[in-house]
């Protein structure tokens, strides 16, 4: 019989052996990677402005690649869907979440029950671009800023209403953090679907309406609703003349954003190649002239980046949820 340390060699040989054999498909496929078309969940619907943002990058991205780049809609259930579908896909660097604000920031504070957890279940690819909004009003409201919207508002106080897609998505909570920090009270008025509410506040049926700029720049430039102020710190470039709320409300900032995140455990080489292609992309002459017109900021980085401008966003809503009272539900 062999001396026992010859025999622990040679199965700590085996060992060694079996590991790298069970290492190397990880390996193979960061450094093959891609050789498949890759997929971008995204949690709202085809035509709204994460799915825009997505087509425009996929497209650019599928050239770099040398692989397709599909959407794939998952919408409803407040991004929980398509959310929860990307936490639970394979590792494996072909399934991504083009993941909004809401999704990451907002539901951890507003949902009592969440199907995924934006820290544990993904690893934060890079930022996309930032998206803001448009506190717009129907033209004949004699208002032509915020604070002569304030001043409307108190001489007739409760008359008016505002438009919003729900009273816990982020046009909900800008209204309410308007009504709270303005001083005033304007009724929110909810809408399962968007373009009802476009139409409702160009009708004069409802004054006032909170809107991704990217779905009410046409409409405001045709002069069917008037912008009153961009709900963030920053102008929009596709409507620089319209002054942002925060120049009126200080520290008022309720832009929404987009982030590519892959499911934990995807592996770092293929997360920073990607990161880097993304950046490269977004960097497109083409795309950088579109994106201004459809409402969008690009804003890309590194992983790390992304990893700290999620975890700020999470603290920022930790604070705006509990000045405004929202409790998970």
């Amino acid at each position: 019989m062999k001396p026992i340390f010859e025999r622990f060699s040679h199965y700590a040989g085996l060992a060694v052996a079996v590991m790298c054999f069970a290492s190397a498909p990880s390996q193979a496929s960061a450094q093959t990677w891609p050789n498949r078309p890759v997929t971008f969940i995204v949690s709202q619907a085809g035509g709204a402005s994460p799915d825009v943002m997505a087509r425009i990058l996929a497209d650019r991205l599928s050239r770099s690649l040398g692989q397709s780049v599909i959407i794939e809609n998952k919408p409803g259930g407040a991004n929980v869907i398509g959310a929860t579908a990307a936490a639970r896909a394979a590792p494996d660097g072909y399934t991504y979440f083009f993941a909004t604000s809401a999704a990451l920031a907002t539901n951890p504070f507003l949902m009592e029950k969440m199907t995924y957890d934006p820290v544990k279940d993904f690893r934060p690819v890079t930022m996309i671009a930032r998206s803001h909004q448009a506190l717009v009003a129907h033209p004949d409201l004699p208002a032509k800023s915020i604070t002569e919207l304030v001043a409307l508002e108190k001489k007739q106080p409760g008359k008016f209403s505002v438009a919003v897609d729900s009273p816990r998505n982020l046009a909900g909570v800008t209204a309410q953090a308007l009504n709270e920090r303005a001083g005033i009270d304007l009724s929110l008025v909810p809408y399962p679907n968007i373009n009802a509410a476009l139409q409702d506040v160009m009708t004069g049926r409802v004054e006032l309406g909170v809107f991704s700029v990217s779905i009410a720049e046409a409409l405001i430039r045709d002069g069917k609703l008037r912008p009153l102020a961009i709900a963030s710190s920053k102008r929009s470039g596709s409507l620089p003349d319209v002054p942002t709320a925060a120049e009126t409300i200080k520290d008022f900032d309720f832009s929404g954003w987009f982030m590519l995140m892959a499911p934990t455990g995807t592996p770092d080489e293929i997360v920073n190649k990607l990161s880097k292609d993304v950046a490269e992309a977004m960097g497109d002459e083409k795309i950088r002239e579109m994106a201004p017109k459809l409402g969008f900021e690009i804003e890309t980085g590194s992983p790390d980046a992304a990893r700290q401008f999620l975890a700020a966003q999470l603290d920022l809503w930790r604070g705006i949820t509990t000045e405004l009272g929202l409790k998970p539900q």
